[in-house]
Parts: C-alpha cells; sequence; structure tokens
C-alpha cells in the first residue's frame, strides 16, 4: 500500500487513528475519537467527527460533515456512534449525523454512494450497494436496506423503512414503508410496480419477478386488506425475496406505501 499523504494545512486530533495509505488533502479537520480505514481519501475542507469508525477506502469529497453530533434536540452531549463501512463515496457537501441516546449510532454499510448534498440523520441505518442521488435526505431512525436507490430530492420522514431493491422517484415525499421490489413516486409517494429492471440486472429469474409481480397484484390490486394478502402470499411460495417481502410488510409499524397508477 502506498503511504500516507496529509496536507500541511489538514488539521488532525491527537487521538485520531489514521489507517495506512489514507489521502488527506488540504483544510481537512479529522476531531477526536475517529478511527479511518486503510486507503480513505479526503479530498480538501472534509470535516470528520467521532466518535465514529469508518472503513476503508472510502471518498470524501469537498465539505462533506461526517459524523456530526445529531440535530435532535433532546441531545444533551452524551456519547453517541457512527459507523461506517468500506468503499463509501460521500460526494460533495453529504452530511451523516451519530446517534442521539447514550450509546445509540448511526450505520451506514458498504459500496454505497451518496451523491452531492444527501444527509443521513441520527439513528439511521443504511445498508449496502445503496445510491443516494443528489439531496436524497433522511430523517431520523429511519432504515434503508441494501440495493435501494433514492431518486434526487426524496425526503423520508423519521422511522420509515425502504425495503430492499425498492427505488423512487425524483422529489418524492415518503412517509410510510416502502415495500421491498417496488418503485414509488409521488408527493405522498404511492406504489407504481415491480422494480423490474433492477431485479434483471442483479440476477434475478424471470420465475422470481414474475412471483414478485403476483406479490405486488395481491398486496395492492385485490380486494384484499393486508393481513388477508398476506395470508395468502404465505401459502403460494417459498421464494426467499417473497419470504423477505412478507417479513418486511408485516412488522411495518407506519403502514405501507399506497397504490398509485403504474
Amino acid at each position: 500500500m502506498p503511504e500516507s499523504q496529509i496536507h500541511p494545512t489538514a488539521v488532525i486530533d491527537p487521538s485520531a487513528r489514521l489507517g495506512a495509505g489514507v489521502v488527506i488533502g488540504p483544510y481537512c479537520i479529522i476531531g477526536p475519537d475517529v478511527e479511518l480505514g486503510d486507503g480513505c481519501w479526503l479530498q480538501n475542507h472534509v470535516t470528520l467527527c467521532g466518535p465514529s469508525r469508518i472503513g476503508a477506502r472510502n471518498k470524501f469529497y469537498a465539505y462533506t460533515s461526517i459524523g456530526q453530533q445529531t440535530q435532535d434536540l433532546k441531545y444533551a452531549g452524551e456519547p453517541t456512534w457512527l459507523e461506517v463501512g468500506d468503499d463509501n463515496v460521500f460526494r460533495e457537501f453529504c452530511t451523516v449525523n451519530r446517534g442521539t441516546l447514550p450509546h445509540t449510532k448511526t450505520t451506514v454499510g458498504s459500496h454505497n454512494n451518496f451523491l452531492a448534498y444527501s444527509h443521513i440523520a441520527h439513528d439511521c441505518v443504511v445498508g449496502s450497494h445503496v445510491i443516494f442521488s443528489n439531496n436524497g435526505t433522511l430523517a431520523g431512525h429511519v432504515t434503508v436496506e441494501d440495493h435501494v436507490i433514492l431518486g434526487g430530492l426524496t425526503a423520508v420522514h423519521q422511522f420509515c423503512r425502504i425495503g430492499q431493491h425498492a427505488i423512487t422517484g425524483g422529489c418524492s415525499k415518503i412517509v410510510q414503508d416502502v415495500v421491498p421490489f417496488t418503485i414509488v413516486d409521488g408527493n405522498p409517494a404511492r406504489a407504481r410496480g415491480v422494480n423490474m429492471v433492477g431485479l434483471q440486472r442483479h440476477g434475478r429469474s424471470e420465475a422470481q419477478i414474475r412471483a414478485l409481480r403476483q406479490a405486488y397484484k395481491t398486496l395492492y390490486r385485490s380486494k384484499l386488506n393486508i393481513s388477508q394478502a398476506l395470508e395468502q402470499l404465505r401459502q403460494e411460495t417459498a421464494d426467499p425475496d417473497l419470504e423477505h417481502l412478507i417479513t418486511f410488510v408485516a412488522g411495518s409499524q407506519r403502514g405501507i406505501v399506497g397504490a398509485g397508477r403504474e
């Protein structure tokens, strides 16, 4: 691994721990209790605050602010945390906040791409292989599963969940849970169909996609209520994707995004 490169204008707290081969550009600030993994790259004017544990090969572009304290007014200065995985990209002006209550944390997985002005608030859990388009915004306590795409200017209400392989249209307002494998769009968002292109790109077979399309029709196009629809789906197949969809919907506390025109 190449030697680390630290610009002389960077300010690094003595308690910060830097991995091998990091690049710290001009005017970056790394605060106390930050652990930065091997091969991370900070362009310029990047701020990393702690306590934070950041994995390897993450890229931080200009003016990102990662690990700042929560914006929740209940916060009283307790130690809270941020954990970030490997191989993420944080574009210009991205912000990620730590948890709120003592010893709580915000968690970000690996191989994610957060475009300019994205925001991840306190106590969120973001999976892996996720894309936030510009200004994708999470309020507190949001869960985003793997392979999700947030359209530009999407805003997600606190405590909502976005299921795996879901995609939101630009400027969508999310106030309930987004069912896995679906497309939602609108203000407020409405379900528009199954994310067929995304599923095909990730290797789902025609039979698997067909099963999810049928599940979508059972949830959104039949005259069954949610409990009845789930009961019917449980009797149809043992496909892992369908099982995940059933478990996700059954565990919803805020309800699921309603139906709209496909």
